[in-house]
C-alpha cells in the first residue's frame, strides 16, 4: 500500500502530459479496512484527476468483494471519476454501479471468447459444446450485434472447433456488445430510479439466482 502511494507521488511529479492523460491514484490495502482508509486519504491528498480501487476481484468470495467495494467507494471523492479495476462479469459490473463506481475494465469478454464462450441474456453459452452443432439460432436473439445478425451458433461452433480466428473475433464482438448493451440499460434504469429492480430481474434471467 505504501509503495503504491510512493509511486503515485513520483508519477505526479514526473507527469508532463496532463492535457492528454488523467493520472489516477489506485487505492490498495487488500481486505483490511484500516489500510484502505489510509490509502484513500494519502492518495486524495495528492489531488489527482481520478481514483481507482485495485486489489479486489482477484479470487476472493463475492461477499468479500462486495464488503471492500462498498466500504472503499464512499471514501473516494464524489466529484471525480471512480474506477474499479479488473471487473467484467455482468453481476460485478451491476454491483459496481450500485456502489457508485463510474468505470470498469477487464479482459474477460475477449478472454472467454477465446475459449468459445458467449455471454447472453439467459446466461453463458459455451458454443464449442456439441449441443450447438446443429443450432441455427443466433448466440442471443435479443442482441443487435453484427455476430448475432449474421451468424448462427452452429457456424460459430464450427469456426471455433476448426481453430479459425474468425470464430474468436465474432464471439469477441458479441461479448463486447453484450456488455455495452447492459451498461446502456443500467444507465436508463438509473435515470428511472429502478436499478434495484433491474438487478434482480437481470440476475434471475441470467441464472445468478433461481
Amino acid at each position: 500500500m505504501e509503495r503504491t502511494t510512493r509511486w503515485a507521488k513520483r508519477c505526479k511529479d514526473a507527469h508532463t502530459t496532463t492535457d492528454k492523460q488523467a493520472l489516477f491514484g489506485i487505492i490498495q490495502g487488500g481486505f483490511y479496512k484500516d489500510l484502505r482508509k489510509k490509502s484513500a486519504e494519502d492518495l486524495i491528498n495528492l489531488d489527482l484527476p481520478g481514483y481507482a480501487i485495485g486489489g479486489i476481484s482477484v479470487g476472493e468470495s463475492k461477499e468479500e468483494f462486495l464488503e471492500i467495494l462498498n466500504y472503499t467507494t464512499p471514501l473516494m471523492p464524489n466529484n471525480k471519476p471512480r474506477y474499479l479495476m479488473g471487473v467484467g462479469t455482468p453481476d460485478y459490473l451491476i454491483e459496481a454501479v450500485m456502489a457508485g463506481i463510474d468505470m470498469c475494465d477487464c479482459v474477460l469478454p475477449t478472454r472467454i471468447a477465446r475459449n468459445g464462450t458467449a455471454m447472453t441474456s439467459h446466461g453463458k453459452v459455451v458454443v464449442r459444446n456439441a449441443t450447438y452443432e446443429r443450432d441455427w439460432t443466433p448466440l442471443d436473439p435479443e442482441c443487435d450485434c453484427y455476430t448475432c445478425k449474421n451468424y448462427t451458433r452452429a457456424y460459430i461452433r464450427h469456426l471455433i472447433k476448426a481453430n479459425e480466428i474468425l470464430g474468436v473475433r465474432l464471439l469477441s464482438i458479441h461479448n463486447l456488445r453484450f456488455l455495452t448493451n447492459l451498461m446502456e440499460k443500467v444507465k436508463i434504469e438509473i435515470e428511472h430510479n429502478n436499478l434495484g429492480n433491474f438487478r434482480e430481474e437481470f440476475y434471475r434471467k441470467y441464472g445468478y439466482i433461481k
